[in-house]
């Protein structure tokens, strides 16, 4: 490669908050290490609004990083929606699709510039976009794939398709049994209903190689460190691991019934607590994906509960998770166990408590809690149906968040890991 000239990488992560984030701390790890690469993220605007993710993509073209440049996908007029009469992951990839013809575009523009300081040698594309694979093949570029979750998980993932493809299983049967599993990258049995040791039961197989990056983090969060707002200026007057901080993501919304409840068991708990609440869309919105703020929260809450917790506890809406995690007085944290957010809490120290939601984040809970005894199981086998709010969800109840909530703030053992 001639002097001056950069070996570019084109990232495509998914339209989503937590995975630009994630993408863009990996391609950092990754050019810090190398002068000579630079990086091409393309990034989707996401089939619905949501004011975070908006905020941030706009931050981002503010504040330039140096050998990283950001390119806005263009959407088609009429860009395919997520509907009710398709599943949603089967309209999200049609989504998805949609794209291909545009980053088509851009990779032939930056191959045609011979003149270009910088060559594209690869594409990174997130496990939400392998479609995007066919378009690098046509230009004989190389592909790798961006796996946002932890190796374990992944395992299990790769063991379920060798089960069908190769020994013609039937998935279904097994998912419908109450027994356990042995899944290589476990070194428990995994009940069915739901590191190092992953990593090496990748060798001798005839999977492709497996490249372990991170740890993963943005330190910074999404808008900044607000440090003068009232929820900050609380924390500072409490004695240090006092506080549990409630907080389920983009997607971890509840109904009013499960909101009664977590209330309930906080209440009863005894203890400081910060609760991210937040609602799952209503019925005639489910196809919307993300959670709002309750427009009312007395209107949800138990009669009195925000008079009588007004001086152990705060609720609010959209939280800033990471500088709340790294505010001393912040000692625990009710998680729905996406991986990015259990290693934030493994990086400030803060115990985690799991009420695992949906996709990974059952086997995300099992990993912290049975593998690695990081985490205290509120729930292991909870779930919400994010896209049909009707759908019977178990409701948790408050004596099990309260019992859960005091093993999280008053196990010893935990905290010590």
């Amino acid at each position: 490669m001639a002097n001056n000239t950069f070996a570019e990488l084109v990232f495509i992560p998914a339209p989503a908050v937590g995975h630009i984030m994630s993408t863009i701390e990996m391609a950092k790890l990754l050019f810090n290490r190398d002068q000579t690469l630079s990086v091409t993220l393309l990034i989707i605007n996401p089939p619905y609004s949501v004011l975070p993710l908006t905020t941030y993509i706009e931050s981002l073209a503010k504040n330039a990083i140096e050998r990283m440049r950001f390119i806005k996908l263009r959407q088609d007029q009429s860009p395919p929606k997520l509907n009710s009469s398709a599943p949603f992951v089967m309209s999200f990839y049609e989504f998805i699709n949609s794209h291909c013809k545009y980053v088509r575009n851009i990779l032939e523009d930056a191959i045609d510039q011979t003149c270009s300081r910088s060559r594209v040698v690869g594409l990174v594309v997130n496990i939400l976009c392998t479609s995007m694979i066919d378009v690098s093949n046509e230009y004989n570029l190389p592909t790798y794939v961006y796996f946002t979750s932890n190796a374990a998980f992944l395992g299990f993932k790769l063991h379920f398709e060798m089960l069908f493809v190769d020994q013609k299983q039937d998935l279904i049967e097994l998912a419908n049994s109450e027994d356990e599993i042995v899944i290589p990258t476990f070194v428990n049995p995994v009940p069915m209903k739901l590191e190092t040791h992953a990593i090496n039961s990748f060798s001798g197989t005839n999977f492709p190689p497996v490249y372990p990056v991170g740890p993963i983090l943005n330190l910074d969060g999404i808008g900044g460190k607000p440090d003068d707002t009232d929820v900050f200026r609380w924390l500072q007057s409490l004695p240090p691991s006092s506080v549990v901080l409630l907080c389920f993501g983009s997607m971890g919304g509840f109904d009013e019934a499960q909101a009664k409840e977590i209330a309930r068991g906080l209440e009863q708990s005894g203890h400081l607590f910060i609760w991210s609440m937040r609602r799952l869309p209503p019925p005639e919105q489910s196809l919307k994906v993300l959670t709002d703020d309750f427009d009312d929260p007395r209107g949800v809450l138990p009669d009195g509960f925000l008079e009588r917790t007004s001086g152990i506890g705060k609720v609010n809406g959209w939280a800033p998770q990471v500088s709340l995690l790294a505010h001393e007085a912040v000692g625990g944290f009710v998680s729905h166990c996406r991986w990015n957010w259990m290693l934030e809490s493994l990086w400030f120290g803060v115990p985690t408590a799991t009420l695992p939601m949906l996709w990974e984040q059952q086997m995300n809970a099992f990993e912290m809690v049975v593998e690695l005894g990081l985490a205290v199981d509120l729930k292991l086998d909870y779930k919400i149906n994010v896209l049909n709010s009707e759908g019977g969800v178990v409701i948790v109840t408050a004596e099990e968040i309260k019992r859960g909530i005091r093993r999280l703030m008053e196990n010893k053992e935990v905290r010590k890991k």
